[in-house]
């Protein structure tokens, strides 16, 4: 009986990621209302409740599963040599965490935690960005004076600053690749033969 009562939870639970994932791609994310995702599911408002806390931990999941599978690609692509591959790479990551300001948002406000069990998919998702990152900064033509880890955050930092500016009204003529690229050019430097990345 136990198990058939956690069956219908998870079949619950996929059938409102499904229709909240369709009612995305037909509306944008902001657009994205609890009533209408309950509705098209067949179940209760407080059935959602059960499942996710608010529309925000819904997006967490929708949003970092798009996340992972833009990370997917890169981790599958041959890894870029200098800054202007790398800003060819991150172009797919940022058009998709720039396709609405509500999505740029919800990346800023889920991409942290206080406390461990508050960390959520799109927090993942960061932590995952050093895993496929890392490698790319510690064999391609970048500088060698500080650890692969401190690149990544910095690589990190210049995404969001990418992102931000993309969405402020004083910077928007400019396209995001020609903004992220000079950034990259300068944080990650020219190639200089020496030792081995720093270790934290």
């Amino acid at each position: 009986m136990r198990k058939a009562v956690q069956q219908r939870t998870l079949e619950t639970r996929a059938r409102l990621t499904e229709v909240a994932q369709a009612l995305v791609t037909e509306k944008g994310f902001e657009a994205l209302r609890i009533d209408e995702v309950v509705q098209r599911a067949g179940v209760a408002k407080g059935t959602f409740f059960a499942h996710f806390n608010d529309k925000d931990e819904l997006m967490d999941l929708l949003i970092g599963e798009r996340i992972n599978a833009q990370l997917d690609r890169m981790s599958a692509a041959a890894p870029p040599r200098n800054a202007e591959q790398l800003a060819r790479r991150l172009m797919p990551l940022l058009e998709l965490m720039a396709s609405e300001r509500y999505v740029f948002d919800v990346i800023l406000r889920r991409s942290g935690a206080a406390a461990m069990e508050e960390i959520g998919p799109i927090a993942t998702t960061f932590e995952r960005m050093g895993q496929v990152w890392g490698p790319w900064l510690a064999t391609g033509d970048f500088r060698r004076d500080v650890s692969v880890e401190l690149l990544v955050e910095g690589l990190q930092a210049l995404v969001v600053q990418t992102l931000a500016l993309h969405f402020c009204a004083l910077h928007q003529h400019k396209p995001m690749k020609d903004r992220l690229l000079p950034y990259l050019r300068a944080w990650l430097g020219p190639f200089s033969a020496g030792p081995a990345p720093m270790p934290l």
